[in-house]
């Protein structure tokens, strides 16, 4: 045995499996000639390794600091263990074990696949499936943990021999890429419509000539077409039912993508990085079809981030097609996004024009994200593909749990120890489709974690479709219950690592959320912590007239507050004029009855009533179209001298925010002729100095205020809050990684459980 010679095992969790670890592994400890093996199991990658201590240490340095591009190392637990000798080092087969190991989520189309894809010389040249261990599905395509092909989608290809022999070389970037294929071996491309001839072609010819087109990705089917021709957007906004809803859009490139919107370096680098989300982003010189976005200040874009996308737009010499396809869910409306072939072929006949689709499973519906930059600062709205389903760090550990968000943009979780894990986008609860689809998406999340709930927790709305779910499916398990606002301040403070003791303020502004005294709350301050809060002020409640039905015609909720304000319901202005009078006397009646009402505390309706009130919007197709349409011209609006001012109560507990000043403001700043743009600006740096007057009236001495609710993804008003908080010395905690609106509502129940 030699001397000065040692031993090691490591055993490394996190994101390790299907990215190119163990490789990885291999060619480290052959640069450091040391002599071992490495195997994966349920827990993670397990290296046994011998060497020099120098050597050794840098072996271990490297597998903490400089693992695979995809791969996300939690933890490495070190061990010593007898010397055994022997020479060379060798990668053996997955075994099962005890622990846990993480999925990893789908990637983008990486640049030595791209190029291989483009290189007439390489066999897998214009392969729609190129792929290897940095790239390619991963999460929509596996049914169970440990990561092997066998447990994946991909089992239906047996491997060539050249698959084959790549697979099962240490050397190579497709060693245990279990996505693996070729056109030998690999799946199937196939299109169904109008036309004759190669899939593709004929794909991009009924594209050219104005059809729609089904396409089937990594995580579901798109409906495409091109974004230039408006009378096929339109066509597909009717046939979808969509409204005014804005369409995202496919660029084939950034440079592509720059003529269409604007992008600075922090944007290339989000829609260049392997997630590829979607990016709201203001739109650049060239325009495309009104019908993609209408009204809408910001243009979602995304790259193309598989190999059949960049085929579908075309390779050199190519006849050309559109440049930006118009790309969104395969789906009608409000239901959940097709994936099986079958229920592709039902649900979208009526639709689609003709199919781009393949044979590969997608085993799990798994939506693009989307994101959108604010001050430099990435800001999630809905995270899904290329993020689900990483977990985030738990301040304590919790015994297994499953929490089942809330009914609008639902996403759920499970959690057991440290962790949690948050399921990709599930969408509204609103019918049996979406209801079948969650109960879908948390088997398969228990599945992939390995975690068996013993509890349960819901959103305290009784009403909601998914509590009432976590109750019908609890069985013997306790059923625990938090209040919506607290949940969206815990999943901000948990998001930024805070201790199980740690409180802050709390500033969650949204459109609806259940309240213990039964009002529809909404704007509220609350001094929190994981385990509770105490509510120190709210907005002034005003009444909320036939629930939805509100929240569609602002100019409802904009009579409410001239109601509240004591300001008369002149024909002149915007939002009373937009009311039918017949209307008009039933919401009289029912404001001076109570018949029919609810108190509401929301900014987020305040947002709708001021969008009518300066005449912007006084009808919506979509959640938020009042707020997104104000806050677009908004950005272009000067508030010059004037400035709005809401009042702080200070008699009662809590504490009232009157919005009556704003709301005669406006109407006399409307009444005078001045522009919604001065309007929108002047209310958005109201509701701004608002915040920050509530941190001095109400933050403690440690100065930490949190923001959180779907209203805080208002760019112009999260980027004022966080500016005037900051300058003014504040801690500002804001989302980063998970929506601020309901798709982060899950995590904050979770949080509010572990800490109770």
């Amino acid at each position: 045995m030699t001397a000065g010679r040692a031993r090691r095992r490591f055993v490394v969790r996190g994101v390790v499996q299907g990215v190119g670890f163990r490789p990885f592994v291999y060619t480290t400890a052959a640069e450091l000639s040391l002599s071992g093996r490495v195997s994966n199991d349920s827990s993670g990658v397990i290296v046994e390794t011998e060497g020099t201590p120098a050597d050794l240490a840098e072996f271990e340095r490297r597998l903490r600091c400089s693992p695979p591009p995809l791969a996300v190392v939690e933890s490495v637990e070190r061990s010593e263990i007898p010397v055994r000798g022997g020479t060379g080092f060798h990668i053996a087969d997955t075994t099962r074990g005890d622990g846990r190991t993480l999925a990893s989520p789908d990637m983008a189309l990486c640049a030595a696949c791209e190029a291989e894809l483009r290189d007439p010389s390489d066999r897998r040249y214009r392969h729609p499936f190129v792929n290897c261990t940095n790239c390619g599905p991963r999460f929509t395509i596996i049914a169970a943990l440990p990561y092997d092909r066998a447990r994946t989608s991909m089992a239906d290809f047996p491997m060539c021999d050249r698959c084959a022999r790549e697979y099962h070389d240490p050397t190579d970037r497709r060693f245990h890429a279990q996505p693996i294929a070729c056109p030998e071996c690999g799946p199937r491309l196939f299109y169904t419509g109008p036309g004759r001839g190669e899939p593709l072609a004929t794909a991009r010819e009924l594209l050219r000539s104005g059809g729609i087109l089904a396409v089937k990705g990594i995580g579901g089917y798109h409906l495409a077409c091109d974004a230039a021709n408006e009378a096929a957007v339109a066509e597909l906004r009717r046939r979808k039912r969509r409204g005014g809803k804005p369409f995202a859009v496919m660029a084939p490139d950034v440079a592509l993508a720059r003529e269409i919107a604007v992008v600075d370096s922090a944007a290339a680098g989000l829609l260049t990085g392997p997630q590829r989300p979607i990016v709201l982003l203001a739109r650049g010189d060239r325009p495309l079809a009104e019908s993609v976005a209408p009204g809408n200040p910001d243009l979602g874009v995304m790259l193309a981030y598989t190999p059949l996308h960049a085929l579908l737009f075309g390779l050199a010499g190519d006849p050309v097609g559109p440049d930006v396809l118009v790309m969104t869910s395969g789906n009608r409306s409000s239901e959940p996004i097709c994936y099986d072939d079958a229920d592709a072929r039902e649900r979208l006949t009526g639709l689609a024009d003709g199919w781009l689709w393949h044979d590969r499973r997608i085993l799990v519906p798994c939506d693009d994200s989307v994101v959108r930059l604010v001050d430099g600062i990435e800001s999630p709205v809905r995270r899904s593909r290329g993020y689900a389903p990483l977990p985030l760090a738990l301040p304590a550990p919790l015994p297994p749990t499953l929490a089942v968000g809330a009914d609008l943009k639902n996403v759920c979780a499970v959690a057991d120890g440290r962790y949690a894990w948050l399921s990709q986008h599930v969408g509204d609860m609103d019918d049996l489709a979406t209801l079948r689809a969650f109960d879908a998406t948390q088997q398969h999340l228990e599945e992939l974690t390995g975690v068996r709930p013993a509890q349960l927790v819901a959103d305290a709305h009784p009403g909601y479709r998914s509590t009432g779910w976590a109750h019908r499916h609890a069985g013997e398990r306790p059923v625990r219950t938090v209040q919506h606002h607290h949940a969206h301040i815990a999943a901000v403070m948990g998001e930024h690592g805070l201790g199980m003791t740690d409180t802050v303020l709390g500033i969650a502004f949204d459109g609806t959320g259940f309240g213990p005294d039964g009002a529809v709350w909404g704007g509220e301050i609350l001094a929190a912590g994981y385990k509770g809060y105490q509510r120190l002020a709210h907005l002034k409640y005003v009444p909320l007239a036939g629930g939805d039905t509100s929240v569609h015609r602002p100019y409802r909720m904009a009579l409410a507050h001239l109601r509240a304000a004591g300001i008369d319901w002149s024909p002149a202005i915007p939002s009373v004029a937009a009311c039918p009078a017949e209307e008009r006397a039933v919401l009289a009646h029912q404001f001076g009855t109570g018949l029919g009402c609810v108190p509401t505390s929301s900014m987020g309706r305040l947002f709708d009533a001021v969008s009518s009130l300066a005449g912007v919007r006084h009808v919506v197709d979509y959640e938020a179209q009042a707020a997104i349409e104000l806050e677009g011209l908004s950005r272009h609006g000067d508030p010059g001298e004037v400035s709005y001012r809401f009042t702080v109560g200070s008699g009662a507990d809590p504490a009232l925010i009157d919005p009556g000043p704003v709301i005669a403001a406006v109407v006399a700043d409307a009444a005078a002729g001045v522009p919604a743009a001065t309007i929108g600006a002047r209310f958005h740096a109201a509701v701004a100095r608002l915040v920050l007057d509530i941190a001095w009236e109400f933050a403690a001495v440690d100065r930490v205020v949190a923001l959180s609710g779907g209203v805080f993804q208002n760019a112009l008003l999260l980027s004022g809050s966080r500016k005037l908080l900051r300058d003014n010395g504040f801690t500002v905690l804001t989302h980063s990684r998970l929506p601020p609106n309901d798709g982060g509502l899950a995590f904050g129940q979770v949080l509010a459980v572990a800490a109770g």
